[in-house]
């Protein structure tokens, strides 16, 4: 692990020099640039709102602004957004960076750093346009969006941690990479984004709070949407998983570095 970090270290120049000529060159020859990393998220916040405000922001108590249902689908989408890219573009990673994994010399784990650094550069712009949009709809702030530094931290870790395992896999199982984005979405289903977990019967909101996204974005929510701090005994629990699985992930990931590259 301490070599990982040296090594990694000693590339840092590399990781970033490599997020910016990602950044750059996915809108290269694009007349609205990096608007289009916030205009999908911000779309289907737009449809979600249209189809389902009339049905569910009668049932946000403790707002009173009249867009209250599209603040609320904002800050779930935040954090959902987050968690699953990060998961999605580490499930291809070393697939497509086979060949440069085969041709140069350099150490692996760059490579899911430039992914997560990326990812969360995505997400503070992102962030950026929904306080935006936030003020522009007359929502208040508070002091509590303090807590969504070490939220975020939470986030990328737990889907570092998952992502890395699937994309581990998925070297050597391709069907991996198939049933992955089926199941994000039925995981984002079950996941309180769109609607709040209090529309879900008391008998089977056990259920939900299965998934550990759950307490995730109930956080963000609380705390973007109703000014409150977030319930660290649920949050807790879920640091713990995302680093064991962090950890569990670079293990893999270091055992299986010279025969993902005979593979790949």
């Amino acid at each position: 692990m301490l070599r990982m970090l040296i090594a990694l270290w000693g590339y840092h120049n590399f990781v970033l020099s490599s997020i910016r000529n990602e950044l750059i060159s996915r809108f290269a020859r694009s007349k609205l640039g990096g608007f289009w990393m916030i205009i999908n998220p911000l779309a289907q916040v737009a449809i979600y709102a249209l189809i389902l405000s009339n049905v569910l922001a009668a049932k946000l108590p403790g707002i009173d602004n009249q867009y209250a249902y599209a603040i609320y689908l904002m800050a779930g989408q935040l954090a959902w957004t987050l968690f699953s890219e990060i998961i999605s573009r580490c499930l291809n990673l070393f697939i497509e960076q086979g060949n440069l994994m085969k041709k140069m010399n350099f150490p692996r784990i760059t490579l899911p750093t430039i992914v997560v650094g990326s990812c969360l550069l995505n997400n503070v712009l992102l962030f950026v346009s929904v306080l935006g949009i936030f003020v522009a709809l007359g929502h208040k702030f508070s002091l509590a969006m303090l807590w969504l530094i070490p939220l975020t931290l939470i986030v990328v870790t737990l889907a570092l941690g998952i992502g890395l395992i699937l994309g581990v896999m998925n070297v050597f199982l391709r069907d991996i990479g198939q049933i992955v984005p089926i199941i994000l979405q039925m995981l984002f289903w079950f996941t309180p984004v769109v609607y709040p977990i209090t529309i879900i019967p008391d008998s089977y909101r056990h259920w939900l709070l299965l998934n550990p996204m759950c307490p995730l974005v109930d956080a963000y929510q609380q705390i973007l949407v109703y000014g409150k701090n977030p319930v660290w005994e649920n949050v807790f629990g879920i640091a713990v998983i995302g680093l064991f699985l962090t950890l569990l992930s670079l293990f893999m990931f270091r055992r299986a570095s010279a025969e993902m590259v005979d593979v790949l």
